[in-house]
């Protein structure tokens, strides 16, 4: 079991005792797709260019609907009916790699869409019997008509999760950065609740949460300047990765006397983490250097030379642990910290020539963006992303149900927007 220690205003109170959660296995396996999905919602995106842009969650039914998604289905079985037949004088690795990639899809795709028409051609005749004089006739077309649609439903969203590309950093950890922006000690204290709210979610899906670095403010109050995590567990940077941009909070500090709502802001960066095996640094491109750690500690902290500070030279990147007191332990946090940053300067640079099109800001990018408000008075907040508002800050403070609720909508959303790239539908 897990304790959650939040510090806040100079106390480590423990909230109370939560269990890991342990998400129920489904009978098919297949990624979240329009779970909680509405004919009705209508949320507002904002582009990376702050563009407003207005469009809907479409469902499972009006995604089957359009022609684009039939077309794209008969490719795919003509494709495989292809990729059955011998190949002879296969030398391209590239090639079979791909052909293999595709029989692999097909072979998970194929069954359900030949169930899906089965299914089809039952409702139909289902149908015809509604009209029919027999009133117990009809009463037993119309319970199997409900059980037809169920049935299709369930099969179109299982081919939408498989339609939808995996992609490979979904499964990776990640390091986790929040840094408190404008408003002074305001915004020190709620990036501290923000930070808080992120070790509450990772226990809340019972992953590991590492501190790596926690700079408090050193006049007095208790607020956080900037801190870093790592969190690893399964999913993590898939369910996270939404987190990153500019948090911001409405409301009247305790130090305000003349009752003014202010406004602060602070900062998330979500970084993958990739393996030693899948991102290498070369050593002599760092330039690492040793200080003496400064700040609450003790004579240890102030006296040896524990502090790691890291550089890479190639592209002057800069990672610093102070953390413990060891000076190994804090080289390799800084280390993880710095592969972490480099690993996603990388993807970023290769995922704008392919995804500079995506609406739904995910990563470093999303740095620039206001994504979201914290109104205390009106007890809200708002994603401005999807345009979608949730009450009870508290409890959303807390990182759980709330938390996930919002972070479902934005993998939600995300998956429309990859199926709809998928399609060649830029506009929908």
């Amino acid at each position: 079991m897990f304790y959650r220690p939040v510090f806040h205003r100079g106390k480590n109170v423990v909230l109370g005792m939560l269990v890991p959660y342990l998400p129920k296995s489904p009978t098919v396996t297949f990624q979240r797709f329009g779970f909680h999905w509405s004919s009705t919602y209508n949320p507002t995106r904002t582009l990376h260019t702050g563009m407003p842009l207005m469009a809907k969650l479409l469902t499972v039914d009006e995604i089957f609907a359009r022609r684009s998604l039939q077309d794209y289905l008969r490719k795919l079985e003509t494709d495989y009916g292809e990729c059955l037949k011998p190949v002879n004088n296969m030398t391209d690795q590239g090639g079979e790699e791909e052909l293999r990639a595709k029989r692999t899809q097909m072979s998970r795709l194929a069954p359900l869409i030949k169930a899906l028409e089965t299914k089809q051609k039952e409702m139909a005749e289902t149908e015809s019997l509604l009209k029919d004089e027999d009133p117990d006739l009809r009463e037993l077309a119309h319970l199997e008509r409900e059980a037809c649609l169920n049935d299709i439903h369930d099969i179109r969203q299982t081919i939408l999760g498989l339609l939808i590309p995996e992609e490979e950093i979904d499964q990776s950890d990640l390091v986790l950065e929040v840094t408190a922006g404008v408003g002074g000690q305001e915004a020190m204290l709620f990036t501290a609740e923000i930070f808080d709210m992120y070790q509450g979610f990772a226990q809340h899906h019972g992953w590991a949460f590492d501190v790596l670095e926690h700079m408090t403010n050193e006049i007095g109050f208790h607020g956080l300047r900037h801190a870093s995590a790592s969190i690893s567990g399964p999913q993590s940077y898939k369910r996270m990765k939404f987190e990153a941009g500019v948090h911001r909070v409405q409301r009247v500090p305790k130090t305000e006397k003349q009752g003014r709502m202010h406004t602060s802001t602070m900062t998330v960066v979500v970084l993958p983490q990739p393996t030693e095996i899948s991102f290498t640094i070369n050593p002599k491109d760092l330039k690492i250097e040793t200080k003496r750690a400064s700040g609450a500690g003790g004579q240890h902290v102030n006296t040896t030379d524990s502090a790691v500070r890291i550089v890479h030279l190639p592209t002057g990147v800069v990672s610093e642990c102070q953390e413990g007191r060891s000076q190994i332990k804090n080289k390799e946090k800084a280390m993880k910290v710095l592969r972490a940053k480099l690993y996603s300067m990388k993807l970023e640079v290769e995922t704008s020539k392919r995804c500079n099109a995506r609406k739904v800001q995910i990563g470093t990018k999303a740095r620039s963006e206001k994504i979201r408000t914290y109104n205390f008075a009106q007890d809200r907040i708002t994603d401005h992303r999807l345009g979608k508002s949730l009450h009870s800050v508290g409890d959303f403070l807390l990182g759980e149900e709330l938390l996930e609720e919002m972070n479902s909508s934005l993998e939600d959303f995300s998956n429309q927007e990859m199926l709809m790239d998928l399609l060649g539908e830029k506009d929908y």
